[in-house]
């Protein structure tokens, strides 16, 4: 069987694509992957095919402050949507090509299910976060730039604007496609490219569906086995376990990396601040704090003392599985679920919104470093199922009828 992989988004959308491809190819299936050219050497190098779809997103992630960017006009949005889905169009039908299925993973695959249909395969939809999937039980999460109106809190209505919203960004473009590919058009995009059975990769302990019509396999882990630097080593060896602070792919407010150091000084604790895509830099030559990049966050994670992080789910999954407290900085999408999760968990706690200060976070990570919360995640720890990449590929496996050499493009 040849599967084709496609995600756009960062690291978070990317990785469990990678996870789920070595899988497959463990299976003996043919893999492809279609993602933004940001991951294409890290995805070479684990001797997978790749194609870059879409621009290089780690310059969204410049250092700056939090407050919304100047909003850009209503014609340059309508232009970006629809240079978008030009190259999805052209970039997922292209690598489809001699493919027995698409499994579109995150929320921006507008084209993936129009290319399958075109090509007569099957498509899958996967999800990473249960509150991004529509059902009663919740909420839509917040969107940069739509406000949540005011005058209804109910679930069903709230599901309905948000469909209204897919329809209306992306409902046009879309169907101009589809119609020069000889397809009918759609009247509902989100339930479109969700399906009536989409597939949910998070973990059921941390992330629980509350109801039928989805397919929950557990979070799509990759395995890391890269060792630490010596210069972690020997950080990590110098002291009592420091703090580790994150915030991924996501913008840094100004001036975080020293409200992360002196918050972690002022509970009297070390700090490992990672760079990430925004750049985190130390702002002394403080020697009980250190500045690392990529890095094993499995391994390190087993040994600090909380993970404060911007709430991906990813991060999240990973410090939960370590037994690691957790300090959730949300700022968009998923991550406020995610942020409420670990407090309903008890194993840690949510920043409210906004740009941390030095009190707030002091509060927050307190919170997290009590006996109570560290016991609390080490026993959620011995509950996160560790193998729903390798259920989803058995599945995927399973479902799918595999054409014949002959009958490939």
């Amino acid at each position: 069987m040849r599967v084709l992989l496609t995600t756009i988004g960062s690291r978070g959308d990317v990785q469990p694509m990678v996870a789920l491809a070595l899988e497959l190819k463990n299976l003996g299936q043919e893999v492809r992957l279609c993602v933004p050219p940001d991951f294409r050497d890290w995805i070479d190098g684990l001797g997978l095919p790749v194609v870059s779809i879409g621009p290089e997103l780690r310059g969204t992630a410049a250092s700056g402050s939090t407050v919304e960017r100047a909003q850009p006009s209503a014609e340059d949005l309508r232009k970006q949507v629809d240079d978008t889905v030009a190259d999805q169009f052209t970039t997922v039908g292209t690598a489809a090509q001699g493919c027995d299925v698409v499994v579109a993973g995150g929320y921006l695959q507008i084209a993936g299910r129009s290319v399958a249909e075109t090509l007569g395969i099957p498509y899958v939809f996967a999800g990473y976060c249960p509150v991004c999937l529509p059902s009663p039980h919740h909420a839509p999460p917040p969107m940069r730039g739509r406000a949540r109106p005011h005058e209804t809190s109910d679930n069903r209505t709230l599901w309905a604007l948000d469909a209204q919203h897919w329809n209306d960004v992306f409902g046009t473009a879309l169907n101009a496609h589809r119609t020069s590919a000889g397809l009918a058009p759609v009247s509902d995009v989100r339930g479109h490219i969700f399906t009536d059975r989409p597939w949910l990769a998070a973990d059921p302990a941390l992330g629980p569906w509350p109801g039928p019509a989805v397919i929950q396999t557990g979070a799509w882990i990759l395995p890391d086995q890269r060792p630490l630097s010596d210069e972690l080593e020997t950080f990590l060896s110098a002291g009592e376990p420091p703090v580790y602070f994150g915030l991924g792919s996501m913008r840094a407010p100004d001036g975080i990396d020293q409200v992360m150091i002196d918050a972690a000084r002022k509970l009297g604790r070390r700090a490992i601040v990672s760079r990430g895509w925004a750049g985190l830099s130390l702002v002394d030559g403080g020697r009980d704090c250190l500045s690392v990049g990529e890095v094993n966050q499995q391994a390190l994670f087993q040994r600090v003392a909380a993970v404060v992080h911007h709430g991906g789910a990813g991060t999240t999954t990973t410090a939960a599985r370590a037994g690691a407290p957790q300090v959730v900085l949300p700022q968009m999408y998923d991550q406020y679920y995610w942020a409420q999760r670990v407090e309903d968990l008890g194993i840690g706690s949510g920043h409210p919104p906004g740009a941390p200060t030095v009190g707030s976070l002091v509060t927050a990570l307190g919170r997290a470093l009590e006996p109570e919360a560290a016991a609390n995640a080490r026993s959620v720890a011995a509950t996160v199922y560790t193998e729903g990449a390798r259920d989803a590929a058995q599945r995927l496996v399973a479902a799918i009828p595999q054409r014949s050499s002959a009958n490939r493009p």
